[in-house]
C-alpha cells in the first residue's frame, strides 16, 4: 500500500520534514517513491509547502495520507 507521510531531516532537537510517497512496508527514512513538499516546524509560524497538484493525484491513485499529513494538508 501506498502511504503519504513526513521523511524526517535536519539535525537534533531541530526537525525538518520532506512530505513524501512512500511503499508503507519501507523505513520512515527509507526508500521513496516521490517527494511532494517539506515541513518546518522550527519557524514561527510553521512553514508548509505542498505541490497540490500532486499530492491530488497520488490520492486520486490510492495513496493514504498519515493523520499528520491529512491535518498539514487541510492547514495548506
Amino acid at each position: 500500500m501506498v502511504k503519504i507521510r513526513l521523511q524526517r531531516a535536519g539535525k537534533k532537537k531541530a526537525p525538518f520534514y520532506h512530505i513524501v510517497v512512500a511503499d508503507s512496508r519501507s523505513p520512515r527514512d527509507g526508500k521513496i517513491i516521490e517527494q511532494i513538499g517539506t515541513f518546518d516546524p522550527m519557524t514561527e509560524p510553521s512553514t508548509i509547502k505542498l505541490d497540490k497538484e500532486k499530492v491530488e493525484k497520488w490520492i486520486k491513485n490510492g495513496a493514504k495520507p498519515t493523520d499528520t499529513v491529512k491535518a498539514l494538508i487541510e492547514k495548506a
